[in-house]
């Protein structure tokens, strides 16, 4: 079988005509040069050269062979790429989950970085609630979680990554929402009809907004208990009560919902965070935590 380096011998003879000068190009001399046309003629049992005059021509062979020739060593350098770019994490597939409200604001301007500076590298998309996330990074299903703290599990690693604050989402016509420009005292969520968070299925919002209602005194009446963020601005919507919400969701722009700041003693309480598998292996993981 015949090797690149006779193959890199012909293009170069092919396309200089001239084996002083193709041997210049490929910085080596005129007889492996000569040696290596010849292999490859035997492996091929056909004459790719006319050297039977002082100029050196190609044969109809190997006009015929010139262009497979150059197109086995532009997929053998393609492939040499593309091997050095799994290994340095310039390529290869990141698979990352995310939770709902994450993708309102934070997975967009992320998958834009990955486009931007690692274009090689294939990003698989996984919406899960953060308990979900935590079981498959540590199954090794996923490469990255964007979750909500705390990780306690071990095998895992994370970091925050953005925080935000909470909105007040009012419907249009409650008495709350007459001044949208204006912050809201936490107090006035007092009393007040309120849209919750599920304690099991969205525990880090419901056990965040416990606390800073305990922190201030305040016992709202909680009417409905959801996962979801776009389902509880629904519940909003129709009237059914008032929510905190991640100011991320504020971009959904329901019909029917205002939203308002809070005057809270943590201007930005939510956090999201990026968790992955303290041994996974996978360079293009390295190199997308790396832009994060």
């Amino acid at each position: 079988m015949f090797t690149f380096s006779q193959l890199s011998s012909f293009v170069a003879v092919a396309e200089e005509l001239h084996f002083g000068r193709a041997a210049e190009r490929l910085r080596m001399t005129q007889p492996p040069l000569s040696r290596h046309i010849q292999q490859l003629e035997r492996e091929l049992r056909t004459q790719l050269l006319d050297r039977s005059s002082r100029a050196v021509r190609l044969t109809p062979a190997g006009h015929a062979f010139l262009q497979d020739a150059r197109n086995l060593l532009h997929e053998a350098e393609n492939a040499t790429l593309s091997v050095r770019r799994v290994t340095s994490g310039e390529a290869g597939v990141v698979r990352v989950g995310f939770t709902a409200t994450s993708a309102y604001e934070v997975l967009g301007g992320l998958l834009e970085t990955a486009r931007d500076r690692l274009p090689h590298v294939d990003v698989v998309l996984r919406e899960l609630v953060t308990r979900d996330q935590l079981e498959q990074l540590s199954a090794g299903a996923l490469d990255l979680g964007l979750i909500r703290p705390p990780v306690s599990r071990p095998e895992l690693r994370s970091r925050p990554l953005v925080t935000e604050p909470l909105l007040a989402a009012l419907p249009r016509a409650h008495p709350l929402a007459r001044q949208p420009e204006s912050t809201m005292d936490l107090q006035e969520f007092d009393g007040q009809d309120v849209v919750m968070y599920s304690p099991t299925e969205a525990r880090y919002f419901h056990e965040l907004l416990v606390s800073i209602f305990r922190g201030a005194g305040i016992v709202p009446r909680y009417r409905q208990h959801v996962s979801q963020i776009h389902t509880m601005l629904a519940l909003v919507q129709v009237g059914l009560g008032v929510a905190l919400v991640p100011a991320a969701a504020a971009r959904l722009r329901l019909e029917g919902v205002s939203f308002r700041p809070v005057e809270l003693p943590d201007p930005d309480p939510v956090e999201l965070h990026l968790a992955w598998q303290r041994g996974n292996d996978n360079p293009a993981l390295g190199a997308f935590l790396s832009l994060l």
